[in-house]
This record gives C-alpha cells, sequence and structure tokens, in this order.
C-alpha cells in the first residue's frame, strides 16, 4: 500500500528568551543557596526557590503598593 509521508517543520522564533530564562535561573539558584545554611535540604530547597523566583518578586511588588 502507498505510505504518504507528511514533513513537518517547526519553527523556533523565541532562543533568545530560553537563554535570558536559563541565566535569570542560575542567578536566582546562586542568590538562594547563598542565602542558606550549606545544608543537603537548603540547597535543595534553594534550587526549587530559584525556580519559582518570579513569584517571589510579584509578592514583594505588591506588598510594596500595599495589595
Amino acid at each position: 500500500m502507498g505510505e504518504s509521508r507528511r514533513s513537518v517543520q517547526v519553527v523556533e522564533r523565541n532562543g533568545a528568551w530560553g537563554v535570558f530564562f536559563l541565566l535569570a535561573y542560575i542567578g536566582a539558584a546562586i542568590y538562594f543557596i547563598s542565602h542558606s545554611d550549606g545544608s543537603f535540604w537548603a540547597v535543595v530547597l534553594g534550587l526549587l526557590q530559584a525556580m519559582v523566583w518570579p513569584v517571589y518578586v510579584i509578592y514583594h511588588v505588591l506588598a510594596l503598593l500595599g495589595a
């Protein structure tokens, strides 16, 4: 039987944002780990906090605005 082959072209146009978010994650990880006591679970918690650092930013901005 005749198979029809389809080719799919994927165009990724936001690669620069990936580099930005990687650098932001690394910077946040360094910040949160440097403020921990250095124990294993504190470092793990720092890495987890680095993943959600924008939540901390929004929280503190809203707190400053009195919301």
